[in-house]
């Protein structure tokens, strides 16, 4: 059975909301119902506080979800509570995941722009669209979305993998950064990789794209192959990195984001050259 899809809106449509689901967060936490080993997300009728105000995200298959706020200084219902989203990865399926990182997204949109930066005029939901804005200033505010970059590095059979040191676990993936002001994606690519690893690049090429609610950004993902140079890991960002084949693999990444896409897509790639014809 094939996953339900997602159709994204804004409009609230005009039926009960009892049965939809809430994705209630706070910062880059999500609150959800748990029971044993398994979680889930509530519903308004649980939630009818949070749910009165709460912003439509659009419709997963046949069931209505919305997104709100959760405050931080109130204690969950029973049987709820935050967790980080980044651990929910395995514990919900890949559509409510997606749907959660807007929810995110357009949680932490909502929190943060209740007043004006220019004047502190309390701000206004603009009907028609997902904005914000001061009824003194005519200030729009929109959902902020964050370009970043994600590269796999190849050299022959081998690919480049790193260990961030911030990020929790193990695992190894590709190197990624934002883009700066007045980068183009390509320049970025070079940069992060120069100041992260110490090595050059060459036949940039660009792969695909997934929204990432880790920094409410957007991965713009890209395969270049290696120029020259020696590993030289920055020490803060970059813990370890190194060169690994499709037969001496670290740990990897969550197969549901696009840093796995790439190492996986690459790995068929050699796979496929080394079967005999």
């Amino acid at each position: 059975m094939s996953p339900p899809r997602f159709i994204p809106g804004h409009e609230v449509p005009a039926r009960p909301r009892d049965s939809a689901l809430l994705f209630a967060a706070h910062g880059l936490e999500l609150l959800v119902a748990e029971r044993d080993t398994t979680v889930r997300i509530p519903t308004c009728a649980e939630l009818p506080e949070l749910a009165t105000g709460a912003h439509f995200l659009g419709t997963l298959g046949d069931v209505d979800c919305y997104a709100a706020s959760f405050p931080k200084d109130i204690s969950p219902p029973e049987g709820m509570k935050l967790v980080p989203a980044r651990g929910l990865f395995n514990r919900l399926d890949e559509s409510l995941f997606g749907v959660a990182g807007r929810a995110l997204a357009i949680a932490e949109w909502d929190a943060t722009h209740r007043f004006c930066g220019r004047d502190g005029q309390p701000t206004v939901l603009v009907p028609g669209e997902r904005s914000r804005r001061c009824p003194a200033c005519r200030t729009p505010y929109y959902p902020r979305i964050s370009p970043a970059v994600i590269v796999l590095i190849t050299r022959g059979d081998s690919m480049l993998l790193a260990r961030n040191a911030n990020f929790p676990g193990a695992f190894f993936s590709t190197l990624a950064g934002f883009v700066d002001v007045g980068e183009s994606l390509e320049e970025t690519v070079v940069r992060e990789v120069k100041e992260e690893v110490g090595v050059e690049l060459k036949n940039l090429r660009y792969f695909g794209s997934q929204p990432w609610p880790f920094g409410r950004s957007l991965m713009l993902g890209f395969t270049a192959e290696y120029a020259g140079g020696e590993i030289q890991v920055d020490g803060q960002e970059i813990a370890e990195a190194g060169w690994f084949t499709p037969d001496t693999l670290p740990q990897l990444p969550p197969r549901m984001s696009i840093a796995r896409q790439l190492i996986d897509t690459f790995i068929a790639q050699v796979k496929a050259r080394s079967t005999p014809a």
